[in-house]
């Protein structure tokens, strides 16, 4: 099992809170793919972390608009 620390995921990201928010919004949009029935199936958290520890993952901080 690999370990993710803070630091692993928030060289990808601006800081720790804005990785782990990054890696919860992938996992969400891996979660509405079909997934594979094997036995050894990742976690999708896990999957959604090693994408950012790796780089593989690209995004866009969108500012939020307050309502007029």
């Amino acid at each position: 099992m690999q370990v993710f620390t803070p630091s692993d995921v928030a060289q990808r990201a601006e800081n720790k809170y804005l990785s782990v928010l990054i890696a919860a919004k992938f996992a969400r949009v891996l979660n509405e793919f079909p997934r594979d029935r094997a036995l050894h199936e990742k976690k999708l958290t896990t999957r959604a972390l090693e994408g950012l520890a790796s780089g593989d993952i690209e995004y866009q901080v969108v500012p939020r608009r307050r309502p007029a």
